[in-house]
């Protein structure tokens, strides 16, 4: 018979043994910490079109099989509860909230060797108990992450194989109004997570901190590596994707690629960011993944991802017209003819308030 002290160690052994042998698709992942694992994200995720205000091509469901494991959101407060809006409702609605977390929650469910964050852009500052419900109502909530304290270092993040083991797999952030007291898994993005600057017109992407409440060296680094291009009407300032240079900016290399933009991070930090937010992920098929892929030292995913036709939105001056959709999960489009004019009348107001909010818009 072993002596006691031998049962002691091997049950201690037992209990803190991962059941987890494949993390986001890797079995090397499951050791590895929340905080030094790369993911692909979306930028306005829930944004699915092609209009002027859309970022993405794929539905929420296609964006997770593809290999997004961050979805970031704008919320907004409506009439008929929260919805997910760019810039504004009359611009884009993307529909609600519960909505949208139910099809996320179906995917959570049916992949459950998975860990997935969502950043959530509390665009009217509404406290964090207005979200609860969206996400009990979608079957979420049980599978949110809440540590241990407001506040964790870089160092401290479980692994993706506890995480995954705990089924507490989707890790939910919220960008200001955060509250640890009342609702501990809407963690407070910048008191963990730094971000660089966003609506950027320039390639350079020059990874610089743009928004924290802590210190950057030992945080999360999110990075937005989307290229807009603005207009000026009436003295504020208008920002949507730059199509025109979608390819380059979603390249693996090259002059404002991922790669490019990782590399001053790397320079910089001397460690590669947890997060790349991107718009029209799709757009130059496998090359984002791959390379998160290199970055995470994991061999690349043997998924095969379409490239998405991305439609440039025409413009006929301040008096024309453009498509304006609002997109629905299933990532179908229902489009109507609006006046430009106007909807940048009931916009632009708007604009500027977030930006001088600090919103990602």
């Amino acid at each position: 018979m072993l002596p006691t002290f031998i049962l002691s160690t091997l049950a201690l052994a037992a209990s803190t043994a991962l059941a987890a042998t494949t993390c986001n698709g890797h079995s090397e992942l499951c050791n590895r910490s929340y905080g030094n694992v790369t993911f692909v994200g979306t930028h306005d995720s829930y944004a699915v079109g092609s209009s002027i205000a859309d970022n993405q091509d794929q539905s929420v469901t296609q964006q997770l099989n593809d290999g997004v494991r961050m979805l970031q959101v704008q919320a907004h407060n409506t009439s008929s509860g929260i919805h997910l809006c760019h810039t504004s409702c009359s611009l884009l609605d993307g529909g609600s909230l519960s909505d949208y977390l139910t099809t996320v929650a179906s995917w959570v469910k049916s992949n459950p060797n998975d860990v997935i964050s969502i950043l959530i852009v509390n665009s009217d500052n509404l406290p964090p108990t207005a979200y609860t419900s969206a996400f009990d109502s979608a079957g979420l909530t049980n599978y949110t992450y809440s540590p241990s304290s407001s506040s964790t270092t870089l160092s401290a993040w479980p692994t993706l194989g506890t995480l995954i083991d705990a089924g507490t797999r989707v890790v939910v952030f919220m960008d200001y109004d955060a509250s640890f007291s009342s609702v501990p898994w809407i963690i407070d993005e910048f008191s963990n997570m730094w971000e660089d600057a966003y609506d950027v017109t320039s390639q350079t992407f020059g990874c610089a901190v743009n928004r924290t409440s802590g210190t950057a060296g030992s945080q999360l680094m999110l990075i937005n590596h989307f290229l807009d291009t603005s207009y000026s009407l009436g003295g504020t300032q208008f920002w949507v994707p730059d199509k025109t240079k979608i390819n380059a900016t979603n390249s693996a290399s090259g002059y404002g690629s991922i790669g490019f933009h990782v590399g001053n991070c790397e320079s910089i930090w001397g460690r590669n960011p947890n997060h790349i937010l991107l718009d029209f992920y799709d757009s130059n098929g496998n090359a984002p993944f791959d390379l998160a892929a290199s970055l995470n030292s994991v061999s690349a995913p043997t998924n095969t991802v379409s490239a998405g036709s991305i439609a440039t939105a025409t413009t006929t001056g301040s008096t024309g017209t453009a498509q304006v959709s609002a997109s629905k999960l299933s990532g179908a489009a229902v489009t109507g003819r609006l006046d430009l004019g106007l909807v940048l009348g009931m916009v632009l107001g708007v604009v500027g308030v977030m930006v001088g909010a600090g919103r990602v818009l």
